[in-house]
């Protein structure tokens, strides 16, 4: 980091993937994190090797299509480290599939994962962060926030969501709550693990042919958190090189 401010950064859906890599890029930048994830053996080996590399972590468990856990997720941030001074709204499901396949518990479930949870994250932080004088959101969203593509209607409606609430929170947070988006494109994590649909499956095989590490998505992440009080990084869009989508 060009500028070392310790910060207290809870992250959801820290047991793998971009919340994994952001948790390990941002505590090894000297930040305090609490993660937040269903998979508590997962945290816990993570915090663990955290620590031991002189990082300061700690977790809890959370489900964050539930209010009130996260609600207690931002509450253990402010016991833990004294204040929260950025949340990462990481946890997300990509369970593809074509709309003529009526798979309507999977669309609920992305809708509650993908935008509930991440309203849950904001309506448990704003509080606590307007209450300290500031703090920063940082909201995990797709290149499925701009384009639609076959078997992501979904997704990608839940992403461009994702993107439509962070900007009407930029607009009425200005001077107070700095917002970011990141929007990554084909990234290495367990996302695609989630697609039970035998065609979209398929479909995915070539689709995520080339990726991202998860590592990249945590430095676009550290480099938003790193700027001064009164710059704020709005949308960063970051795709694999040899990537046309």
């Amino acid at each position: 980091m060009t500028r070392h401010t310790t910060k207290s950064v809870a992250i959801t859906g820290a047991s793998s993937g971009i919340g994994e890599a952001t948790a390990r890029r941002l505590a090894a930048d000297g930040h305090r994190v609490l993660l937040g994830a269903r998979r508590t053996d997962r945290l816990e080996r993570l915090v663990e090797e955290i620590t031991e590399e002189g990082g300061t972590a700690s977790f809890q468990r959370l489900d964050v299509t539930d209010a009130a856990d996260t609600r207690a997720f931002v509450d253990a941030a402010v016991r833990a480290y004294g204040r929260i001074d950025a949340l990462v709204n990481n946890a997300g499901l990509m369970p593809l599939s074509p709309l003529a396949a009526l798979r309507t518990e999977e669309w609920d479930r992305m809708i509650d994962v993908n935008v509930r949870g991440v309203l849950h994250g904001i309506a448990a932080a704003l509080p606590a962060m307007r209450a300290q004088g500031g703090g920063h959101v940082v909201n995990i969203a797709s290149v499925g926030a701009y384009e639609v593509s076959p078997t992501a209607a979904v997704y990608c409606a839940t992403k461009f969501a994702v993107r439509a609430i962070s900007e009407g929170l930029r607009q009425e947070s200005a001077g107070d709550i700095r917002v970011t988006l990141v929007s990554p494109g084909v990234t290495e994590s367990e996302l695609a693990e989630s697609v039970s649909d035998p065609e979209a499956r398929e479909a995915m095989k070539t689709y995520r042919a080339v990726a991202l590490p998860a590592s990249a998505i945590a430095d676009a992440i550290a480099y938003a958190l790193a700027q001064p009080p009164e710059v704020d990084v709005n949308e960063i869009v970051v795709r694999p090189t040899a990537s046309a989508q």
